[in-house]
């Protein structure tokens, strides 16, 4: 079964390129009509928007991050291309790309496109279960009289009409669960449509390292493969029961994965856990003021995300790494869950006047957690009316005339 990914009409399987407008950007699988698990991947996403946003860029290699000490946040595909990744400090990555434009994260404007984008999502299936800011799985079985068509054609219209009215692109990955569908759509990105069929699962994932599978990383791959399981196919031939009694419920979980066996369901209800943004020195820091005036600004960050995602929280988090690469958290519970900057700095900057002394630090962060829904009139923020209404005035403000058209108190004082 075929058809075009652009123009949704159908193609004979043995076509190269649509009889009805002539793309090459064809959809073909034995299964194609019979799939309904998705994973759906903003292509980019934060390097996309900006792009977008400031079209001089197109061509360009951008990365989103900022600070010779901080990180890449997001790297565009003609980045990628010179080996730059997120996470990667950003030295490195422009010692292997100079030419880069650096832009600084507005985490705000990435999240009103990502609310856009997961609207859109809604409107194919209820079932949505949002991975991160750029990503979710969709459910969309049983949606097929509603929409009128399978539900590969339903992705495939979204993918256009997302690039068409916000200007940015996705890659979807279809299959028979959540396992394989996230590995489908990482195939064939950007602008990606890969199915994987069950039936074709076990094959495709024999000759892959064990670490392929989500949730096992270096360590445990190294002690897979220290008791001989290098490759999936490795664990295709090992009986259930020996990996159970070696790893427990790990080991059940591993032999199904192994096979593409993936019955967990697509979960709406799916809670993010936690909201956080940190930032690397450019030099380290040991005094109480400047470490103060980075955590203010980290906490409007976190701020901005809870309200623009609806949340607040009742637990705040401090993370600092010292000189030495050491880390240390310290957590604090406040009375109400809240999403206002000025009462998630307080807990902080308490947090943080406890660990300033003859520790220099690199690194500095700052999360939110236990988070609920909120509708920014939540009972936290209403134990300081008059707080949460000038808050949200600035916010007002800034969502018209950018963020410096107003800057608070702390951030106007010098070091």
């Amino acid at each position: 079964m075929s058809f075009c990914r652009d123009c949704l009409a159908d193609a004979p399987d043995t076509a190269k390129r649509c009889p009805a407008c002539g793309s090459p950007r064809l959809a073909r699988h034995p299964e194609l009509d019979r799939l309904t698990i998705a994973h759906v991947d903003c292509d980019a996403f934060y390097a996309t928007i900006e792009k977008r946003d400031n079209p001089s860029l197109v061509d360009r290699p951008v990365i989103v991050g900022g600070g010779k000490r901080g990180v890449v946040a997001a790297a565009c595909y003609v980045a990628r291309t010179y080996g730059i990744r997120s996470a990667m400090p950003m030295f490195e990555a422009l010692r292997r790309c100079p030419q880069a434009t650096v832009v600084k994260p507005n985490m705000a404007k990435y999240s009103k496109v990502g609310r856009e984008v997961r609207r859109a999502m809604l409107s194919l299936t209820p079932l949505v279960e949002p991975l991160s800011i750029d990503e979710a799985f969709l459910d969309l079985t049983g949606t097929e009289r509603l929409h009128g068509m399978s539900a590969a054609r339903v992705l495939a219209r979204f993918a256009a009409q997302v690039e068409r009215d916000l200007g940015i692109t996705v890659s979807i990955g279809l299959s028979a669960n959540k396992f394989l569908a996230k590995i489908a759509s990482d195939m064939d990105k950007p602008r990606g449509f890969a199915v994987l069929g069950q039936d074709e699962a076990a094959a495709f994932l024999a000759g892959k390292p064990v670490g392929f599978i989500y949730g096992v990383g270096a360590v445990s791959a190294a002690k897979l493969a220290a008791d001989g399981y290098r490759l999936i196919a490795d664990l295709q031939r090992a009986d259930e029961q020996d990996l159970i009694r070696r790893y427990g419920e790990e080991g059940a979980r591993l032999w199904r994965l192994a096979r593409g066996i993936d019955a967990r369901n697509v979960d709406p209800e799916r809670d993010t856990k936690s909201i956080s943004a940190e930032t690397t020195f450019e030099r380290d820091i040991g005094d109480f003021r400047p470490l103060e005036q980075h955590l203010w600004d980290l906490t409007e960050r976190v701020s901005a995300r809870l309200k623009a995602n609806a949340l607040a929280g009742s637990t705040v988090t401090l993370k600092l790494k010292s000189a030495d690469f050491k880390t240390r958290t310290r957590a604090r519970a406040l009375g109400h869950p809240t999403q206002l900057a000025a009462r998630i700095f307080a807990a902080g900057r308490d947090l943080l006047a406890h660990e300033v002394g003859t520790t220099r630090f690199r690194l500095i962060g700052v999360g939110v957690s236990h988070l609920e829904d909120s509708a920014g009139d939540d009972l936290a923020d209403l134990i300081d009316r008059r707080a949460a209404e000038a808050e949200h005035a600035v916010d007002r403000l800034r969502a018209k005339f950018g963020r410096d058209a107003v800057v608070k108190g702390l951030a106007l004082e010098d070091d």
